[in-house]
């Protein structure tokens, strides 16, 4: 994989690179930056889910209906 930047980017990579910086090389760096990527796409996945499951447990005990496999696999369907 190769990735190019330039300019302020790569001023500021090289800030974080090497004796003065965070990381030892680039690649450590970007394996970290990527890391961090896909927590915080874990993290929004987990609050949307949360949301839908605080929303759906405070729901009036009327709003449920028993439902069959076939049924909720249909209306997933549709």
């Amino acid at each position: 994989m190769t990735v190019r930047v330039s300019g302020a980017l790569s001023e500021f990579v090289a800030s974080n690179v090497g004796p003065d910086g965070a990381f030892e090389n680039i690649s450590e760096y970007v394996r970290d930056l990527i890391r961090r990527d896909k927590e915080r796409a874990e993290q929004v996945a987990f609050e949307r889910l949360k949301a839908e499951l605080q929303m759906a447990f405070s729901a009036p005990e009327s709003a449920y209906k028993p439902l069959t496999a076939a049924e909720v696999i249909a209306r997933n369907r549709g």
